[in-house]
């Protein structure tokens, strides 16, 4: 049996959609827990939220010292080959159901 660790490195998914599903499990998640979860830098994170941010995927508000996160599950996948279908679609089949 093949292990899903393999020594190459790469998956299916990209970072913006690994930070994007952090998102969408735990909106008040801070950036460096996403960071460490996804395998990335805090700076990195930082600034792939901003990208999602400025596309329209996600917004923020400050709640205290902390942000809420609203991911805008309506809007299109970003590739010609799957912007048929809604970003919740995806986040529907990585998201585990609490």
């Amino acid at each position: 049996m093949r292990t899903t660790s393999g020594s190459s490195g790469w998956t299916f998914l990209s970072n913006h959609s690994h930070v994007l599903v952090c998102i969408a499990d735990d909106p008040n998640v801070r950036l460096r827990d996403v960071a460490a979860k996804v395998g990335i830098t805090e700076r990195a994170t930082q600034r792939i939220v901003a990208e999602l941010e400025d596309a329209g995927y996600l917004s923020h508000e400050k709640v205290g010292r902390r942000n809420h996160y609203q991911v805008h599950s309506d809007m299109p996948l970003r590739h010609p080959l799957e912007n048929h279908l809604e970003i919740g679609a995806l986040l529907r089949v990585l998201i585990k159901p609490s």
